[in-house]
């Protein structure tokens, strides 16, 4: 077989980083502040779902849930297809009572309904939980897929880690720092187009080599010891039973798409309410097949590699881009190289406009600066004067925040590297059970009851609920035998809730 380079990976990097260059310059001029932050509320419902795919499914789908398949711990077979029908739960409590809320309050960002709901400091703690949990989420994201262009590209060619992940930040600061939302939802469509190809034309190429046909070759994977989905049995010790599984899905779901400012900015760039929920219901046909194919992939890579005597890798992370690269022919791994940027990048570009508008809208206060019609002014032309000041000078800060969460990617990328050894799939779970599981209370409490809180008393209360988390996972292990796997969300925002309720009260004005 013919093998692919580094040079040639190189070349097909740089073609593809140019094209995605070319989009940007045409999407992002003349951009405003409106137009980076919600594409000017113009983008066709279906656009938007097709984009949704690539900042949903991640580079981390693309690489850990197929090498998962083949283990023995959480999301061994096909049981991650128990999540993704938890997600279904999840996305339609998200279009029939998230989406109608934050359309008719009108927001850009998804957490001043926390300021409206209960006060300053609960607006405050959701923006910065969200700038905590994508900040580390994406940057765990962007890590795997730096692992692999350093193992099988940038470090044959004898480029240090630390460039590898630099020159990754800098190219998606180069095609998003002007255009913002405006460029993301048309160059993440690109790219979703480019790693959903990956997956098919992998999928056919391996079951080819396996001398499976069309029909064959779901029967076979289904029938193998890989394609179980359904686990009922052990529920206090199995990882991956269905409960757990499902019940952490639809959570995972809300919390990682409806309490979440990068998938909800997409949704809120749609004309209306109408299209934004048509767009959540396509989106979920989508990601049914999707992940069902990921999952097919991964039995597809442990049934050649068995049928080669391949070894599979420690890190099971590991085993797609081993087998694409060093056992498949050379259009096989240029497709990889293209689904791999493509699933990475488009998740990464938009967490990082999300970032920058969160930290602008919910810190920075860019809302509220918007005062032109409050001001009296003599002339029609002093007031359109002031207007284009402000917006020039919150365009410099924007694009400084934008450049400082880049900055603080590349160094959460770097600490990753020093001290992760897990399948990243785990990591991100956790993260999100740590992080959103606050977020989660906040938003529950708000919409499920009518009480008032202490607002000072709230950024205590949900910095207490993860470590209250981490206390129960750990007794739970060491002293009983039952596995939280990915209810640490669930946990998480109980804990939330309930601290919640104890600095609760009832206005009796109402």
């Amino acid at each position: 077989m013919v093998h692919l380079t580094p040079a040639l990976v190189l070349v097909v990097l740089l073609v593809y980083f140019a094209m995605l260059v070319g989009v940007a310059w045409v999407t992002g001029r003349n951009t405003s502040n409106e137009g980076f932050f919600l594409a000017n509320r113009k983008v066709p419902w279906y656009v938007v779902a097709y984009a949704m795919i690539g900042t949903s499914i991640s580079g981390v789908t693309f690489i850990s849930i197929p090498g998962a398949v083949g283990g023995s711990g959480i999301n061994m077979a096909f049981s991650y297809m128990q999540v993704v029908l938890g997600y279904l739960a999840g996305y339609l409590f998200i279009a029939t009572v998230l989406m109608p809320l934050y359309y008719r309050l009108n927001l850009t960002s998804i957490y001043g309904y926390l300021e409206q709901r209960f006060g300053w400091w609960s607006y405050k703690t959701g923006a910065g939980f969200f700038l905590l949990s994508r900040t580390l989420g994406s940057a765990a994201r962007m890590f795997l897929a730096a692992s692999v262009l350093q193992l099988f590209v940038f470090g044959p060619l004898g480029v240090p880690f630390a460039i590898t992940v630099i020159l990754m930040l800098a190219l998606i600061y180069g095609y998003t720092f002007k255009g913002g939302l405006k460029t993301i939802i048309w160059t993440d469509s690109i790219m979703t187009t480019f790693f959903l190809a990956a997956l098919v034309f992998t999928v056919w190429t391996i079951g080819k080599a396996l001398n499976f046909t069309g029909g064959e070759l779901f029967s076979q994977v289904m029938g193998s010891k890989y394609g179980q989905v359904f686990f009922f049995k052990n529920f206090l010790s199995d990882p991956n039973h269905f409960v757990k599984q499902f019940v952490s899905g639809a959570l995972v779901a809300i919390a990682m798409t409806g309490l979440d400012q990068d998938l909800m900015q997409k949704n809120l760039a749609c004309k209306n309410i109408r299209e934004a929920q048509k767009n959540m219901f396509v989106f979920c046909i989508y990601l049914v097949i999707i992940n069902f194919l990921f999952l097919v992939l991964g039995a597809l890579l442990y049934l050649y590699a068995g049928s080669i005597g391949l070894e599979i890798p420690a890190r099971t992370d590991q085993l797609y881009p081993k087998i694409a690269f060093g056992h498949l022919d050379t259009m096989a791994g240029i497709f990889f190289i293209l689904g791999l940027i493509g699933s990475t990048y488009a998740s990464s570009d938009s967490a990082l406009t999300a970032l920058t508008t969160s930290f602008c809208v919910d810190f920075l206060n860019f809302e509220k600066g918007k005062n032109h019609e409050d001001q009296v002014f003599a002339y029609e032309e002093d007031r359109q004067a002031s207007k284009r000041k402000l917006e020039n000078q919150q365009r410099k800060t924007r694009t400084l925040v934008h450049l400082g969460f880049s900055a603080l990617f590349v160094v959460i990328i770097l600490i990753l590297n020093a001290v992760s050894d897990s399948a990243v799939i785990s990591l991100i779970f956790k993260i999100a059970g740590y992080t959103y599981g606050p977020l989660l209370g906040l938003f529950m409490f708000g919409l499920f009851t009518d009480l008032k809180v202490r607002d000072r008393y709230v950024l205590p209360v949900c910095l207490a609920a993860p470590v209250l988390t981490f206390c129960f996972e750990y007794a739970s292990k060491t002293w009983g035998s039952f596995d939280v796997g990915f209810l640490t969300i669930l946990i998480n925002g109980v804990f939330a809730i309930i601290g919640l309720f104890s600095i609760s009260y009832r206005d009796l004005a109402d």
